[in-house]
């Protein structure tokens, strides 16, 4: 029972001023002038004030409230090392069982870190988890908190302002644990294909670690060399970017006797590269239609460098014009089939025949120029079924495919074959999904025989029209119309001639995201996202090796012609390798060297002087006696809430008003008679 005093006024205060004042000034001044029955009117005018505030006797049923602890529970990954994920376990069940016996704490119990969402895995961010658990608690109702945790916290707020209740943290793990680990410095995430990017790492060694230790540099996969580095200090790094698109930089160390765990033994760096200008050199036989349609696209490409040359003038042409005074410029051949050839990454022959402009043995340059890796198109017209075609030049070793001498002219819409509908140069062609495609009509097609390599298109009577062919080490392509400036034109509505070009070009240029047959991995959040591009019908399953050295298998499903794709949900973070065939790859998880492994050595210094702060301790489980889980004691607000072997948690004073019982003391008859006794004392007094 609660007893409490109240005023009720019958009138407005305004009204009892009005009323009181009058008297209260009569009733003083006759006690200053000692006026005969001054007493019997003070009385009175008391006696008429309480009947006018009317006070009232409150007896309040209030049910006491409970205080609120969280108990914040760290799931992150460094605590799935050693035997610490045991230690939490068993601690936060024994917090539990002697939490329970209290029944003034309402506890919240909070798994932080779990793989439900992806920034809670790259960090430690119990604090948040705290302020989360907490949000719809009035401070005065906060009884504390007690995290079990490895100490390594990266949200500690600089203050414990805001926070007026003890912060116990248990630590998990063991005194002179000893772990060695190595970091990117610095790592641009561009640079230019081919050439060297300058990085710099640092090992850092355990306790007391000094002297030099072996650091493994591989890219995409591939082991590059051996670095000697020494402990603690800044090393450079010089390596080339490979490829174009995204590369994989990994620095791995040794596992060290006794070391707490290996995972943070090698650190990634994710390195874009980008390709230098193409250098493209195109060859026209002689003016046609369709010359600018390839000079205009090259053209647009901000990543192409173009040299272009038509022959305008052959060496049959004889008619008597001075050499001086022509304006036309020499065909400059040995400087680019000899000297410079290799500095092309393509040449395309555009309705090209032979005329003694090239000597023979210069064909025999482009063959080995291919063989060697290079590439070439020929953009096939009436030429190359001719008598003079460059398929009767020492070129033919090269090419993928012999011409019959037929000329086909017929009208007829370019399709895709079968294995066009799989291949990344004509898949999804916009249009070809129609039947007939949603594109304009050719007319010409060059007869060939005994094609090699990939056909892709065909053409009037399904005769070959695009070959796609890989040569030694180059590539080979052939298309076998001079029509597609009809497309360019947008004669019947056109084509997607901009779009088949340029793939055709960067294929024969080896961009990797054309291959026929690739792998590729990449992390969105916490799921890995393997896509397989392959021209087989089923590539099987891919395995997938994650960051801990397990072995999970992926199955790939169709998603569109010559594309499988599958997904993996994990809760690691870090290098996944991936293996499908003879394909491999590799992808990172999560954020790079994510600060939930910058440093896994399990401690109190983090954690510590805020919990101090707050009136709290930081404490390890482990004991020479083994786990000791420190016992629960309720304190008040003042008192001290932690000892050798036991931690507090404040109680609050707040409760919830169940009901109201009251009790006028100025009410009633009781009130009218003393207020008429008080008055007729008065009146008797003043009578005599």
């Amino acid at each position: 029972m609660n007893w409490s005093l109240s005023f009720e006024p019958l009138l407005s205060w305004p009204l009892i001023a009005a009323v009181l004042v009058p008297v209260a000034l009569l009733a003083i001044a006759g006690l200053l002038f000692r006026q005969r029955g001054a007493v019997f009117r003070l009385a009175a005018f008391v006696a008429l004030a309480l009947a006018l505030f009317n006070p009232v006797l409150l007896d309040e049923v209030r049910d006491p409230l409970k205080s609120v602890v969280a108990l914040v529970v760290d799931r992150s990954q460094s605590q799935d090392i050693g035997d610490r994920t045991q230690q939490t376990n068993e601690a936060v069940q024994a917090l539990k069982d002697r939490l329970a016996r209290f029944k003034q704490f309402d506890v919240r119990v909070v798994d932080a870190g779990q793989a439900g969402a992806a920034d809670d895995r790259t960090e430690t961010r119990l604090f948040g988890a705290l302020q989360g658990a907490l949000r719809d608690v009035p401070p005065s109702r906060i009884g504390g908190a007690i995290m079990v945790t490895d100490g390594q916290i990266h949200d500690v707020p600089k203050s414990a302002a805001g926070f007026n209740a003890p912060l116990h943290a248990l630590i998990t793990g063991h005194e002179g644990e000893k772990d060695r680990r190595i970091r990117f410095e610095r790592a641009p995430r561009f640079g230019i294909v081919g050439k060297p990017l300058d990085m710099t790492y640092r090992v850092i060694g355990a306790q007391g670690e000094t002297g030099t230790v072996n650091v493994r540099v591989s890219v995409n996969g591939q082991p590059v060399s051996t670095e000697q580095a020494e402990i603690g200090r800044e090393m450079p790094l010089h390596l080339n970017i490979p490829n174009a698109g995204r590369n994989i930089f990994e620095l791995s160390i040794d596992h060290l006797d006794g070391e707490l765990t290996d995972v943070n033994n090698r650190a990634i760096a994710l390195v874009d590269g980008i390709r230098e200008n193409l250098r493209v050199l195109l060859v026209s036989g002689e003016p046609h239609a369709g010359e600018r349609t390839w000079r205009n696209l090259l053209k647009s490409d901000a990543s192409v460098d173009l040299v272009h040359f038509t022959i305008l003038r052959p060496p049959e042409k004889q008619d008597g014009t001075p050499i001086n005074e022509l304006s036309l410029i020499a065909f400059p051949t040995r400087e680019l089939f000899v000297e410079k050839i290799h500095q092309f990454d393509l040449i395309i022959f555009d309705r090209y025949q032979h005329r003694d402009v090239l000597p023979i043995l210069y064909y025999d340059y482009i063959s080995e120029y291919v063989e060697k890796g290079g590439a070439l198109l020929i953009a096939a017209g009436p030429e190359y079924a001719g008598e003079q075609s460059i398929a009767k030049t020492p070129l033919i070793s090269a090419l993928p495919a012999m011409p019959t001498g037929d000329i086909i002219e017929k009208a007829y819409y370019p399709r895709l074959t079968d294995l066009g509908k799989r291949h990344p140069v004509t898949r999804g062609l916009e249009g070809a999904a129609n039947e007939p495609p949603h594109w304009s009509r050719w007319f010409r097609t060059i007869g060939v025989q005994n094609p090699e390599g990939e056909v892709v298109m065909k053409g009037a009577d399904d005769r070959p029209l695009l070959l796609l062919n890989r040569k030694g080490e180059g590539r080979v392509g052939m298309l076998l119309s001079d029509q597609g400036w009809l497309w360019a034109r947008g004669y019947e509505g056109g084509g997607p001639h901009v779009q088949l070009y340029r793939r055709i070009a960067h294929w024969l240029m080896k961009e990797p995201e054309l291959e026929e047959e690739r792998l590729t991995a990449d992390g969105h959040g916490m799921t890995l996202e393997v896509r397989r591009q392959t021209m087989s019908d089923d590539p099987g399953q891919a395995q997938v090796i994650t960051p801990s050295g397990k072995t999970v298998t992926v199955k790939l499903s169709p998603s569109e012609p010559g594309v499988f794709t599958g997904t993996l949900e994990s809760r690691e973070i870090g290098l996944y390798q991936v293996a499908n065939g003879d394909l491999t790859a590799l992808a990172a998880v999560g954020p790079i060297n994510a600060p939930e492994f910058a440093d896994m050595v399990s401690t109190e210094d983090i954690v510590k002087p805020i919990a101090e702060a707050t009136g709290g301790s930081a404490r390890r489980l482990e004991s020479s006696m083994g786990m000791s889980v420190p016992s629960i004691v309720p304190v008040r607000s003042a008192a001290d809430a932690s000892g050798r072997d036991w931690i507090g948690l404040k109680t609050t004073n707040d409760s919830v008003l169940k009901s109201v019982s009251r009790v006028p003391l100025f009410g009633g008859f009781f009130g009218l008679g003393l207020l008429l006794l008080a008055l007729g004392s008065m009146w008797y007094r003043e009578g005599r």
